[in-house]
């Protein structure tokens, strides 16, 4: 376990996707031995965390079944918490492979779906007194991106977690191992990703600790015109933004540059009130 001082610096999760249609372009699909040099090359380089993933929520994307998760993401746990003392995430909306996982090692749920998709998740996430991530999206990856509408982006996202932080709660979960994230992305258009960015503050009145993806997602796309491979310059730009207006983790797919970014961006702003939690 790690003590994680919540407000004293920024907190790096690297991404290692084992699957076959990552839409970064970075997946490991059932390669160990990649899989692991990956998660040595990003713990090198500042990684606090490791989040592995076996299926692919970009849009448009479908469920892979529990058994084909599971075999893509078990054994990659199992060898990564032997090896490294870094934190492991899970990256799945499935109980069984939730539970599976965090029988191999791994010690933190991050559920797309904010615990809301299985049912039996946040009692296994309680169990294990796992951290869990709960992210806001709007319907399924499959068709999230088809016109999502919002009366009020930030208010709405706002009111979905606490309610989402309350059934996690009444479920099993402790409230002080919740992690919340807005969800870019997820059921958002291009400017409600720019809004929910420029008014992160406001999540702070739900006092948990705030995670922010916009590792090379579309958005950036949008604003420069370039694919996946080449937003790193526009990453790093969201990510100082998220850390100024208030992120305490920042889940990434260039560990070392937007280590640097983070580290900048906490030497000018950082005097937030800290937060200790163990992972």
């Amino acid at each position: 376990m790690q003590d994680f001082e919540f407000g004293s610096r920024t907190f790096i999760m690297g991404i290692l996707n084992v699957t076959p249609d990552s839409f970064s372009g970075d997946g490991v699909y059932r390669d160990i031995a990649s899989a692991l040099k990956q998660a040595e090359l990003m713990i090198s380089q500042g990684a606090d965390i490791i989040d592995v993933g076996g299926e692919s929520t970009r849009p448009g994307s479908e469920s892979v079944p529990v058994e084909e998760e599971i075999k893509r993401v078990v054994p990659v746990i199992k060898e990564l918490t032997k090896k490294f003392k870094v934190p492991v995430s899970i990256d799945t909306q499935k109980s069984e492979v939730a539970h599976r996982a965090l029988d191999n090692g791994a010690s933190i749920v991050n559920d797309i779906s904010g615990l809301d998709h299985d049912k039996k998740m946040a009692g296994i996430a309680g169990r294990y007194k796992a951290k869990v991530v709960i992210m806001h999206m709007k319907g399924e990856p499959l068709s999230m991106q088809k016109n999502p509408t919002y009366e009020s982006v930030v208010d709405e996202i706002i009111n979905r977690l606490k309610f989402l932080i309350h059934q996690a709660v009444e479920r099993g979960v402790d409230k002080k191992d919740i992690i919340i994230d807005p969800g870019i992305g997820f059921g958002k258009t291009f400017e409600h990703n720019l809004e929910i960015l420029k008014n992160l503050g406001q999540f702070k009145k739900l006092e948990q600790p705030i995670l922010i993806g916009t590792s090379r997602k579309s958005f950036i796309g949008e604003v420069l015109g370039v694919e996946p491979k080449d937003r790193i310059f526009g990453t790093a730009a969201s990510v100082a933004i998220a850390i100024k207006n208030g992120a305490d983790i920042i889940r990434v797919h260039d560990v070392k540059e937007m280590r640097e970014v983070a580290k900048v961006v906490d030497a000018i702003t950082r005097e937030r009130k800290t937060h200790l939690t163990k992972f």
